[in-house]
Parts: structure tokens; C-alpha cells; sequence
């Protein structure tokens, strides 16, 4: 007996009832991104190793140790399993000169792919929705994009287990005077530094802030603050998005480390965060990344966004009405005979014209059989064809989930029996 295949780990399968749940989710997600003025773009999964490590940085952990990366064979290029999508969408405005005529607001979702120790929250294949605008230099639209989550949080009904966490990077210059009085506190205490701090210490010493080492919480503490160190104009627009927030009704509160883990922000960064999920308590992040589209050979300009983790929110919100359960069908139409089959599948054919979800009963089996299935399905009603029916061009209507006779009917009448919704348009 061949051996059974398993999924490749870290790598899972949705099943239909958590397939459905993730549909939902989106497409409730793209309804209020659209009355945003988002439009939807799509990028591939396969990327050039370049766009990444010139973006994300050579210094990262993503680009060091998690990405997907290989040599096609064919050409021996360089391709990556996008790991994040920022790059791929810049990457695809540019090329295709979307942000030239006017500013562009997009939005994307689909899987990603990291390298990372699987665990409960954080998986090698991952599902993200992001959401990017570009061209836009003020502070408002970093507080569009966090009231784009705050709505979300309302409509899930998970406003109450999520916090946001704001912080400013500054511009270059501020980052560079920061960088040498970090690098010179954290030498100064390097016997306090855990092998993965003395690894970052000189290529990538901001994320050393973000360590999540208790060990090291009181040294991280006492550190520089690049918060002190803004420049005027990011300061003004610090003080600008908090301004913006407080009229919006949304907390927040200033993470002086909160740093994120890619080399291309500037300025805003945030994070929605929950104590709900164990280790993986961030559910939603992104900021400001005005240098991007010139690093990409683009004409500079400004722009912002930031990603939801779809896996963690659904896990957050497993109660939400708003993603409900799994859809049943509004009948299972049970049959026995050639002429009775027959007649099922045109009728089941009517009925789905007409909008409602019917499922025919294969493989045929007693009617005693068939019932339990109909039972199983959840739908509401069993349709009966029997040789009789058939030969009468009738059909019978049996309640599963009501009390109610079960009667005949024709099948033209079955449409309004079931309370069918108004068809699909053309």
C-alpha cells in the first residue's frame, strides 16, 4: 500500500467550511476598501530575487534566512516566492506607470511565503490582504489607512480585543544620527546582547529593538529613543496623524520600539495588536515608505500601506455573525429510476436560475439512504422523485428543518414553495 501524502508543513489546507469563512472575509474586506476608492490589483507569486532583497533589505531575517528562493532552470534566473507583497505592487505600478497620471489606491490578497518555524498564528504559506496608496504625502492618509482597520475591528466585532500602537521612524538623516548612538549604547552593553542582537548589531541594529527577548526588555528599555531624535517635518507629521486619530474617535498609544521588521519604512509605522493569540499578537501593521518607488528606479513619491494577516484575524473573530457558517443548501433533491433522474437534474437546473443552492443526490442508493444525506446536508427541504412523480412530471416537497406536511407540486410552483431569491443578472 503506497505511502499517504501529507502537506507540506507549515503549509495548510482550507477546508470548506474555513474556505467559506475566508471568502466572507474578503470579500467584506474589499466592499469597504472599495468605498474607500481602493481598487483591486493582482500580482504574481513568483518574483525576481532582486525586487526583494533590494527592497526588504539584505540585513533582514527575511531576506537572510526565510525566503523561498531558487535558480530556474530554464534561464538560471534568480525567482522568490513573494514573502511580502509592498514590493510586488510598487513593483507592478511602476512597470505598468499606473502612479504618473494620479495618485493610485490599491489593495491585493493572496498567499505569501516565509521560511519561519510554524507555529500557531505564523505559517509557511500565509494569506495576507494589503492595502497600498501611493502618491499621497500627508499625514491623512496614514489615518485613512488606520481607520480602514478601526471599521474593520467594529464590523468584525472584535474592536474590543485590539489595541494600536503608533510609532515614527523619521527620515534618513534621523535614522543615521539614531543608528550610531544605538550601535554605541548597545556595544557598551554587549554581554547583555543574545546571540541574534550581536548578529544584528552593526547590519540591522533598529530591529534589536523589537527583540521579544525578556532578557533583554530592561537593556531595550534604557536604549536611545529615535523618537527624541525626529526632524522637524516628521515630527509635524507625527503629530499630525494623532491629531487626525483623536478626531476620529480611534486610541492609540506610542510604541517608542516599535520598529517593524522591513529596511524600506519611513515616518508612520503601526501595528493593531491582541493579547488573544498567544505569541502572534499582531494582526495588522504597515506604515509610511516614501523612498520605495524611487529605490525601484520609479520617479520618487510618497506612499503608504499595510497588511492584514488573514489566518490571525479569522482566529480573532471565530465568533463573528459577520463570517457566520458554513452556507447550506435550500434543498437536496433525493430521486430513484432513470426517468426520475433525469427529471431531478432538470429541475435542479431550474432552481439554481433561479438563485438557490441545490444538490442532487449521486450514486444512487435507497430512499431511505438518500434522506439521511438530505438530513446531513442541513438543507432546509428534501425534493422526492419517484417513478411516480416522474412518470406525473410532479415532484414532492418534504420540511427537514420545520414541522410541515410534505406535499406535491409542479415544478414551475417549487420556486416560490422555496422563497427563491430574485436570479442572477446576466
Amino acid at each position: 500500500m503506497a505511502e499517504s501524502l501529507q502537506a507540506v508543513r507549515g503549509m495548510n489546507d482550507l477546508l470548506p467550511e474555513q474556505a467559506a469563512r475566508y471568502r466572507r472575509l474578503v470579500g467584506h474586506v474589499a466592499d469597504v476598501l472599495a468605498r474607500y476608492g481602493y481598487g483591486e490589483l493582482r500580482t504574481p507569486v513568483l518574483e525576481r530575487t532582486e525586487l526583494f532583497v533590494r527592497t526588504i533589505g539584505e540585513a533582514t531575517d527575511i531576506v537572510e534566512k526565510e525566503m523561498y528562493t531558487f535558480v530556474d532552470t530554464l534561464n538560471g534566473e534568480s525567482l522568490t516566492l513573494r514573502p511580502e507583497g509592498t514590493a510586488a505592487c510598487v513593483r507592478a505600478v511602476l512597470q505598468h506607470n499606473l502612479i504618473y497620471g494620479s495618485p493610485q489606491r490599491l489593495w491585493y490578497e493572496g498567499p505569501m511565503f516565509r521560511h519561519e518555524r510554524p507555529q500557531k498564528g505564523r505559517y509557511r504559506q500565509f494569506h495576507q490582504i494589503g492595502v497600498e496608496a501611493l502618491g499621497f504625502l500627508g499625514p491623512d492618509i496614514d489615518a485613512e489607512q488606520i481607520m480602514i482597520g478601526a471599521r474593520l475591528w467594529r464590523d468584525l466585532g472584535i474592536e474590543g480585543q485590539v489595541r494600536l500602537e503608533i510609532n515614527s521612524l523619521g527620515d534618513a538623516a534621523a535614522r543615521a544620527a539614531h543608528r550610531g548612538e544605538l550601535v554605541a549604547y548597545l556595544e557598551a552593553h554587549r554581554e547583555l546582547l543574545d546571540s541574534d542582537a550581536q548578529r544584528r548589531l552593526h547590519s540591522n541594529p533598529l530591529r534589536i529593538l523589537d527583540s521579544k527577548n525578556p532578557a533583554m526588555a530592561e537593556l531595550i528599555a534604557g536604549a536611545p529613543r529615535l523618537l527624541d531624535r525626529l526632524d522637524a517635518e516628521s515630527a509635524a507629521h507625527f503629530d499630525g496623524l494623532r491629531r487626525s486619530l483623536d478626531a476620529a474617535g480611534i486610541g492609540w498609544t506610542v510604541n517608542p520600539r516599535l520598529v517593524r521588521g522591513l529596511d524600506y519604512y519611513n515616518r508612520t509605522v503601526f501595528e493593531w495588536v491582541t493579547d488573544a493569540l498567544g505569541a502572534q499578537g499582531t494582526i495588522c501593521a504597515g506604515g509610511r515608505y516614501d523612498g520605495l518607488v524611487g529605490q525601484l528606479g520609479g520617479r520618487p513619491a510618497p506612499a503608504c500601506g499595510f497588511a492584514l494577516g488573514i489566518e490571525r484575524v479569522m482566529a480573532l473573530a471565530e465568533q463573528s455573525s459577520l463570517l457566520g457558517s458554513a452556507s447550506v443548501p435550500a434543498a437536496y433533491l433525493v430521486h430513484q429510476g432513470d426517468a426520475a433522474g433525469l427529471l431531478a437534474a432538470r429541475v435542479a437546473e431550474t432552481l439554481r436560475g433561479e438563485g438557490l443552492a441545490v444538490v442532487v443526490h449521486c450514486g444512487g442508493g435507497k430512499f431511505a439512504a438518500q434522506m439521511r444525506r438530505a438530513d446531513a446536508s442541513g438543507a432546509r427541504y428534501a425534493i422526492i422523485i419517484g417513478e411516480d412523480e416522474a412518470a406525473r412530471g410532479l415532484v414532492s416537497l418534504k420540511p427537514l428543518r420545520e414541522s410541515g406536511e410534505q406535499r406535491q407540486l409542479t415544478p414551475e410552483a417549487l420556486v416560490q414553495a422555496l422563497g427563491a431569491p430574485c436570479a442572477p443578472a446576466a
